[in-house]
């Protein structure tokens, strides 16, 4: 069991997959869950929404180290460029909308968990 520091948070991120992809059929939606620093923003690890666990090793370790104040173009572009999987789509826009359920946090206005 990990063990996060005072200052983490848990965000999740959220995002539509085709009909066809196997996550579709067992999760209905995509969705990354990141453990950040508030402040900074620093991704301390994650877990994604996957059928096969060394797609949510291989995700969690393009984020870990990143923040969630990254340019959403860095991230497609390393997506792009290291994950030739199915939901390469779906990474980047729960990706994105981690980003604004952060920045949402950060300024305190509420978070909508449904979404």
């Amino acid at each position: 069991m990990m063990i996060f520091p005072e200052n983490a948070i848990y965000v999740v991120g959220n995002a539509k997959t085709q009909q066809s992809n196997p996550i579709t059929h067992h999760f209905g939606q995509f969705f990354i869950g990141f453990v950040v620093e508030k402040d900074s923003g620093k991704i301390l690890t994650c877990g994604v929404s996957a059928t096969i666990s060394v797609t949510n090793d291989f995700v969690c370790s393009l984020f870990t180290g990143r923040t969630l104040r990254e340019d959403p173009e860095i991230v497609r572009q390393l997506l792009e460029s290291r994950y030739f999987g199915s939901s390469q789509k779906a990474i980047l826009i729960a990706y994105k909308d981690a980003q604004k359920k952060y920045t949402r946090i950060l300024n305190g206005q509420p978070v909508d968990l449904t979404e």
